[in-house]
Formats: structure tokens, C-alpha cells, sequence
């Protein structure tokens, strides 16, 4: 299982981010995640610190659809990952039918039928990574060939109607807050059930995991609140965090939080207690699990925040070494 790193907030500033990308770039990390910024555009962060040296894997986590044509879309995963020289994890989510419809004047019709024909038209405009253009049919736009890395398309989800139309047209599913158990029980075999309908290979899964450092002047329920009182009065997220068991509303994010912390949805501890915790994501089946430290960044700071992360990725490096070698 890949370990990697999220930046866990909009940035303003692409120089706070840079020492996220380094602990991509110094090997400890696999690759280096933002979600949806309507600050400094996520896109263009990636693109500046490429240019600063710092040519790493990226991804999205994710990038919201109605701001986006795929079109444009296509065009911005394939530019990041010739300029980073890396295959770009291009993850995609409808966004809330409020968001939309202030943005389209009505909700999405299907949000699972809107995230099936966008993903499947990003992935056609994205084209061959030999350079193969994506030609119209007449009907539709294509794109010149260009050679690219690679752009693996995925799509946010928490759900298993979300997770079976992932399994249909993603390469991979971008879960966030969902417990190992739950991953492994629910959304897994939603992704299989999907992939076989449609004859491909199942697509891998990703998980965001709040996580924080336990040190002295810090309290884990204050951390998880700040870190996550935002999904935790989302109707989606404290739906999905009633099908995994636990006791949440979204009238009461302070009790979410709670429950985070003392059901290890939100690891705290030791970086070696965390790095164990990351672990059971591993043997629910996911891929690869993104390190978040929203809430030490949130109360403490960034470079609190990135220190929290280098423990956790070194504990994380050395629970693999000594299981490697044991």
C-alpha cells in the first residue's frame, strides 16, 4: 500500500505548499494530493511547483465537475502530467446538488449518470499517452495528440451507487472519512460489481485519513472537529458514516468529531499508533491511503503540520522495512 500527502487547505500562498511536495520528493511520500481550491487554483499550485523543481506524482481530491468542462479538464490533467513528468491521478466529484444548481440553476438530473458520461468523456479527450489524438466524431471536440505520462481518471466517492458507476468507467475511486471496514464491506464489492458489468478491470481505491500527532497542548477532539466539522454536517458524509456503524448527525459536528476519534476514523497517537492504524486500510484493499493533517494545520499550523507528516511517513517507512525484512 502507497502512503502519500495531502496540502489540507486552499492554498493562498504556493510556498507553504512546497514542503509537502519535498516529502514526495525526498521519498517518503508517493505522491502529493489537493482537493477542490477556490483560492489558488489547484491546477496552476501543481504547475508552479513543478516549475520550482519539485516534479512529482500529483492527483485531485477532487476536482469539482461543474467548474470544469471535460474539455478543459482534459487539458489540465494531461498538461500537469507532462509538466510534473508523472502519471496524474485526475480524481473528479459531482459536488453537492446545491453547489450545482448555483451554478447550473438546477441540480444534476442523476449525479451517478453525470459522473458516467463525464468521466468517459475526459477519458476520451485525454487520449493515447503514445499521442494518439482524440478525434471528434463529428458531433464532438477532439484534442491534438500529444504524448503525456499518463492520466489515471477517478472519482469521488462514499456511496455504493457512486463506487458501482466508479467500478464502470474509473481507474480509480476516491474515498475520504470512510473506515476500513467499511471500504472492504461496502464500496469494494460495489467496484467489482461495476467493473464486471462493464468488462474492465476494477478500479483501485484511494482513502483520505484524517490523522494528528499526539503531543502536549494539543486535544484530538478539537483537532478532528477543526479538521472535520465541515463534512460532518454534510448529509452525504454522515450517511455514509451511518452505514459504516458509527453515531453521527449533522445537527451535532462536536459529537461527529467525538465519534471520529474514539472509533479511529481519525487516527491520533504515536506516529508508530498511526502508521498500525494506516495499515488496516491496507488489508480492507485499499491501494493507497493520504495522509491528512487538516486539523494540526488548523490549530497549529503549517509547519506543525508538516512535522507531523514526516513522522508519519518515517514511521510508516519503517513499519514496511521491518515487515520486509521480518
Amino acid at each position: 500500500m502507497h502512503v502519500s500527502v495531502l496540502y489540507p487547505v486552499m492554498p493562498t500562498d504556493p510556498h507553504l505548499v512546497a514542503p509537502f511536495a519535498e516529502l514526495v520528493s525526498d521519498g517518503l511520500g508517493a505522491r502529493l494530493w489537493q482537493g477542490q481550491s477556490l483560492s489558488a487554483d489547484t491546477q496552476q499550485v501543481f504547475a508552479y511547483l513543478a516549475g520550482r523543481g519539485h516534479r512529482v506524482p500529483v492527483g485531485t481530491s477532487v476536482a469539482l465537475m461543474p467548474l470544469r468542462h471535460p474539455l478543459d479538464a482534459a487539458i489540465q490533467a494531461r498538461s500537469l502530467a507532462v509538466l510534473t513528468g508523472h502519471r496524474m491521478v485526475l480524481g473528479l466529484g459531482p459536488a453537492t446538488p446545491d453547489f450545482v444548481a448555483a451554478l447550473q440553476g438546477k441540480p444534476y438530473d442523476s449525479p451517478r449518470d453525470t459522473c458516467v458520461r463525464y468521466l468517459t468523456e475526459v477519458r476520451r479527450l485525454v487520449g493515447a499517452e503514445d499521442g494518439t489524438p482524440a478525434d471528434g466524431d463529428g458531433a464532438t471536440v477532439g484534442l491534438p495528440g500529444m504524448p503525456h505520462p499518463g492520466v489515471e481518471i477517478a472519482l469521488g466517492v462514499l456511496r455504493p451507487t457512486l463506487a458501482r458507476a466508479a467500478g464502470r468507467v474509473a481507474d480509480a475511486a476516491v474515498t475520504w472519512m470512510t473506515p476500513p471496514d467499511y471500504v472492504g464491506d461496502t464500496l469494494l464489492p460495489a467496484l467489482a460489481k461495476g467493473a464486471a458489468e462493464a468488462g474492465r478491470p476494477a478500479a483501485r481505491v484511494v482513502t483520505v485519513v484524517h490523522a494528528a500527532v499526539d503531543r502536549p497542548g494539543r486535544n484530538a477532539y478539537r483537532l478532528a472537529h477543526a479538521a472535520a466539522h465541515v463534512h460532518l454536517s454534510a448529509p452525504h458524509y454522515v450517511d455514509m458514516l451511518r452505514r459504516a456503524g458509527l453515531r453521527v448527525h449533522h445537527s451535532r459536528p462536536n459529537l461527529g468529531a467525538r465519534t471520529l476519534v474514539d472509533s479511529g476514523v481519525f487516527l491520533h497517537g504515536t506516529p508508530d499508533d498511526i502508521a498500525t492504524g494506516l495499515s488496516d486500510y491496507g488489508r480492507a484493499g485499499v491501494d493507497e491511503v493520504v495522509v491528512n493533517v487538516a486539523g494540526v494545520y488548523a490549530e497549529h499550523g503549517q509547519p506543525d503540520a508538516v512535522r507531523d507528516l514526516r513522522d508519519i511517513l518515517t514511521a510508516c517507512r519503517e513499519a514496511e522495512d521491518r515487515s520486509t525484512t521480518g
